[in-house]
């Protein structure tokens, strides 16, 4: 098994982080020791997960399937092969082999395609048009212009909402796709900015990379079993290496860091309010909504080094965001409010200065696609009882208050309401395709 996670590990390695690896001995020593350019194969990442989650499954004895035929059936299954979900053997084995997947069923047929084309609309409708307001901030960062404020929350927001509805898309199509036939994923993505803290929102975000991580490395170093201290490196070195799986960068090293020192803080904090006798259980509404402002603004903060293509860049955003570079207002307010400028950081130069962003698409687009985010129910939620993935989901009481009584009569139900409903997205959906546009997560 060791030598088996060895070669797959070498192959990774050698293609997707020999070029940084190169170029960072370089600039520590001094050398000029150069890389031909190397060609990422396309899933390499997710393809190699899948196969050591089925060496250790199998040196486990959890599989007792040593068919190649099947093997090789599930480590392509196509719908989870690019971007996830990552998959167990169990998961996908037992399925194959029920011949009633091989008969034509309707609701395979309806449900697949309704959550395809609610995943296809959130990707070409939600994440490429507010991509446009994210793109130009990024880019003049990495140009090292100065941002307003107005600049660099705004495009920290709209990347924030393009990875969100890009991947959120990506999990619904996957799923969907599958289901056509009769095969069902696992959950990959639960509205993870309603977590209300960053433990909650790595049990939201990736769900079966955040499994993988905890099960095939954090447990194996040693989990929280030789106390505190070795808990929390392991926690960091786990999270460190996830960030490095993201991407051969500084940037994604230091995203994967960040949230271990999120992790850490997280658990501290549960840990001090056990020892001053609170339940964790239960919490005010007003201090669940301070976790849940707090959990958001860590996340969309670790988004900036998630996106910047440099340090720099990352740090430059970083600084106007705090008002490092001032904070400057429309000239209309001036001869109203120019008594601000005596405080030394208010100026009245416009609010955008190296983008042209437009400033009220800009903020309707956040604000509406926030609400999406924030107010509405998700894909699984829509779907209700015909939602196809392996792990059930807490059933919501429909009599518990009135927005669950309002949305769980809007579920999907295989009616004529629903058909125009889903032809709608659809139509809307294949229109939008003007233009190659690759998933975020492909580049993983």
């Amino acid at each position: 098994m060791t030598l088996a996670i060895a070669v797959n590990l070498a192959l990774i390695g050698y293609f997707k982080y020999a070029n940084f690896f190169a170029d960072s001995v370089n600039h520590l020593i001094g050398t000029a020791f150069r890389l031909d350019p190397i060609v990422l194969p396309l899933a390499i990442s997710f393809f190699t997960f899948v196969q050591i989650t089925y060496l250790v499954d199998a040196y486990r004895g959890e599989t007792k399937e040593d068919n190649f035929f099947n093997y090789c059936l599930f480590v392509t299954f196509f719908p989870h092969l690019i971007a996830g979900p990552i998959v167990h053997h169990k998961d996908l084995m037992p399925q194959f082999a029920d011949k009633s997947i091989y008969r034509f069923k309707g609701e395979y047929l309806a449900v697949g395609l309704t959550i395809f084309f609610m995943g296809l609309f959130k990707k070409v409708v939600f994440a490429d048009r507010i991509a446009v307001y994210a793109t130009p901030v990024f880019d003049a960062a990495s140009q090292g212009l100065p941002l307003t404020f107005f600049e660099a929350w705004a495009g920290v927001l709209a990347y924030t909402l393009q990875l969100y509805f890009d991947f959120s898309g990506y999990s619904d199509m996957a799923i969907g796709a599958s289901y056509l036939f009769g095969i069902k994923l696992p959950l990959n993505f639960d509205s993870p900015y309603k977590a209300v803290n960053i433990i909650d929102f790595w049990r939201r975000w990736h769900i079966t990379l955040s499994n993988f991580l905890r099960e095939y490395l954090y447990i194996p170093l040693g989990g929280n079993r030789k106390g505190n201290f070795r808990r929390y490196l392991n926690l960091m070195i786990t999270m460190l290496l996830g960030g490095l799986w993201h991407g051969a960068g500084w940037t994604f090293i230091f995203w994967g860091g960040l949230h271990g020192i999120y992790l850490v803080i997280n658990h501290q904090w549960r840990s001090f309010r056990r020892w001053l006798g609170h339940d964790l259980n239960k919490s005010h509404w007003f201090t669940q909504g301070i976790s849940w402002f707090v959990t958001f603004l860590a996340v969309i903060v670790s988004w900036v080094f998630f996106r910047a293509k440099t340090l720099d860049a990352a740090t430059g955003i970083l600084g106007a965001m705090t008002g490092a570079n001032g904070i400057s207002l429309p000239k209309a307010l001036l001869t109203k409010l120019g008594f601000m400028e005596n405080f030394g950081i208010i100026r009245f130069d416009g609010i955008t200065n190296s983008t042209d962003l437009p400033i009220d698409y800009t903020i309707f687009a956040i604000t509406f696609l926030l609400f999406i985010a924030w107010c509405t129910p998700n894909t699984q939620q829509w779907m209700g009882k015909y939602n196809p993935i392996t792990i059930k989901q807490p059933v919501i009481n429909p009599s518990s208050n009135w927005s669950d009584r309002f949305w769980h009569k809007l579920q999907w139900q295989p009616n004529q309401l629903w058909a125009v409903a889903s032809a709608f997205l659809t139509v809307i959906s294949v229109l939008s395709l003007s233009r190659v546009s690759e998933f975020l997560y492909f580049q993983f």
